[in-house]
């Protein structure tokens, strides 16, 4: 009986001083590796540099900086990280994903860290000019995210702080892409040769605009998305962590700076 307490006092001394399996994964190895999206400017992007840039890639670096370790960062489909399960494939993701009951059930969300303007576009030679007309029209989006769910109309937002909004538009398809890019790449093929519309982040489409795409913006936002920092189940110690770090980073101003930084407004509260 001794001979085990003292076995089980020296596990315990040896043992990593933290709690959880991705917690201990982290900080073990030193590295938080994060899943992200390289077409999704301004949020996540490859640079001149071949180098993921964007205000997300900002953000995880910090939350890293914070976590005392390094960043690692992977590209796998948004459809495989919303799904939940990742088997320690990655540990957080950190992708601009819109809060929701349904993911909800699959992943945790334990920290908003900015709110995002939803709305539609169409091609800049379009005679559309009002959201209304946009009605039995068809419509592209990306797959199984927030613009896909209001175009569906399952879309339900209960995150705090986030104002009511209301279906606008019954479109006469809907059209997925695996990323929001390759709608706009459709829709700059000319009205109605595709698309006819789209809904998308404003200020990813903004970022599009800038940089050529022959869309403009109609409109108001027609809602607005919680974004948060998204982790798999089973690590509540670890969670707490990345809330603390997104707390900090709010309290401090520096999610404010990095907004104001890549977006030219501070999108971290909706006023």
């Amino acid at each position: 009986m001794r001979r085990f307490a003292l076995t089980i006092a020296l596990m315990t001394l040896v043992a990593p001083a933290f709690a959880g399996e991705t917690l201990d994964r982290v900080m073990g190895s030193k590295i938080l590796t994060m899943s992200s999206d390289a077409e999704y400017p301004p949020q996540s992007f490859l640079n001149d540099k071949n180098e993921m840039d964007g205000f997300d890639i900002d953000v995880g670096k910090e939350i890293a900086r914070r976590l005392g370790v390094a960043l690692k960062i992977v590209t796998p489909g948004w459809d495989v990280i919303t799904a939940g399960g990742w088997a320690g494939r990655w540990d957080v993701s950190i992708g601009s994903m819109a809060a929701t009951p349904e993911r909800a059930k699959v992943l945790n969300f334990p920290a908003i860290y900015y709110f995002t303007p939803a709305s539609f576009a169409v091609h800049k030679d379009s005679n559309i000019t009002t959201i209304g007309e946009l009605n039995d029209r068809v419509i592209g989006v990306c797959t199984g995210c927030s613009y896909e769910s209001y175009l569906q109309k399952n879309l339900k937002l209960d995150a705090p702080g986030v104002p009511p909004f209301t279906y606008q538009v019954t479109a006469k398809e809907i059209k997925s892409y695996e990323t929001d890019t390759n709608a706009y790449d459709d829709l700059r093929l000319g009205q109605g040769v595709r698309l006819e519309a789209v809904l998308s982040a404003l200020p990813t489409l903004r970022e599009a605009i800038k940089k050529g795409y022959p869309m403009k913006v109609i409109g108001d936002p027609v809602f607005y998305e919680p974004l948060a920092v998204a982790t798999d189940k089973g690590d509540p110690e670890f969670d707490a962590k990345i809330t603390e770090a997104v707390d900090a980073m709010r309290k401090d101003g520096t999610l404010k700076a990095l907004s104001e930084k890549w977006y030219g407004v501070d999108l971290t509260s909706v006023k």
